[in-house]
């Protein structure tokens, strides 16, 4: 395996005084706030877009564009996010995250924006389909287009045929899916790596989903149960690897790096996607983090930054290797 696991980083003692305020504050912001599942979606969306959801306010970048590109379901968005300076090394194909319902590629701009700047790389976030308008497998199929369109058009586009991929929570899950779709539909293994961030591979949930309980602490297992719910309203077995890739064959997959807290809800579902990864013959980092709610990357304090870096680190060391 290419990692250990350090069982101190479970220790309660071992979470730093600040990443316990910002949990704290976390549940009692939402404990005070409407259970979503109460208002409708669009209000939810709404608000989430006007940075009035749970990570707060929404800060976008000045220099993004939004091209359009065709679909099988229809035209999907894309936003491209490049370097302000320095030549292009490579692209990083982002999926945000949301569960399947919510969330938009204009919504992580000052994380993009530091990859786009630190890495040297050329950020596409694809705008897929959301559940539950549009649900399985409308989400994943915009996925797969838009990967598939990069593939083709990178090279004449940004100058450059590197490719990485990533994204976080639902985000991270399909990833996983389009790096499968690729393997298995076109025989191409295009991404030559994965930033994988608190994904959710088994929608059948985890020990630690299932176990998580209603803390409102970004993600609880009731919000994990009706975002499957929403995802797969018109039906789809949580046991397809098309659906939880935790399940599928993973060999032939590119290095990755998983990273997650120990107070979220999906950590399991990074603990045993790494294992299977390297399992099935590929190289994976692990990074596990005292404390950590569910992509807590997106708050400002010190375990967020030790995080990013690490991810940095990783991105430009990938595209070192391929260059």
């Amino acid at each position: 395996m290419s990692f250990s696991l350090d069982p101190d980083v479970f220790r309660a003692d071992a979470i730093a005084p600040e990443t316990l305020a910002l949990n704290a504050d976390i549940i009692a912001k939402l404990d005070a706030a409407p259970d979503p599942w109460s208002i409708e979606l669009s209000v939810v969306r709404d608000r989430r877009a006007l940075g009035l959801g749970p990570f707060g306010p929404v800060l976008r970048c000045e220099h993004a564009e939004m091209i359009s590109i065709n679909g099988p379901h229809g035209e999907i968005p894309l936003r491209i996010i490049r370097p302000a300076s320095g030549p292009i090394r490579g692209v990083y194909f982002h999926i945000h995250g949301g569960g399947w319902v919510l969330g938009a590629c204009d919504q992580q701009d000052p994380r993009l924006e530091r990859i786009a700047n630190n890495c040297g790389l050329a950020v596409v976030s694809v705008e897929y389909r959301l559940a539950p308008e549009h649900p399985y497998p409308q989400g994943p199929d915009d996925c797969e287009a838009a990967a598939l369109w990069l593939v083709k058009a990178a090279p004449s586009l940004f100058g450059t045929s590197l490719l990485t991929i990533g994204g976080e929570s639902a985000g991270a899950h399909l990833s996983v899916v389009t790096l499968l779709r690729l393997r298995d539909k076109y025989r191409l293994t295009p991404f030559m790596a994965a930033n994988l961030i608190a994904g959710c591979f088994d929608l059948a949930l985890t020990p630690s989903a299932k176990a998580f309980g209603l803390t409102r602490l970004i993600l609880s297992t009731r919000n994990i149960e009706m975002f499957v719910r929403h995802f797969l309203v018109h039906g789809g077995s949580t046991s397809d690897p098309d659906i939880s890739p935790l399940r599928a064959d993973l060999t032939g997959l590119p290095l990755a790096l998983f990273s997650v807290g120990t107070r979220d809800a999906l950590l399991d579902d990074s603990l045993f996607m790494a294992s299977r990864w390297t399992a099935a013959g590929n190289t994976a980092e692990l990074a596990v983090y005292p404390g950590g709610c569910h992509v807590f990357q997106q708050f400002d304090f010190p375990l967020a930054e030790e995080s990013l870096q690490r991810i940095d680190q990783f991105l430009i060391g990938t595209t070192g290797c391929m260059a």
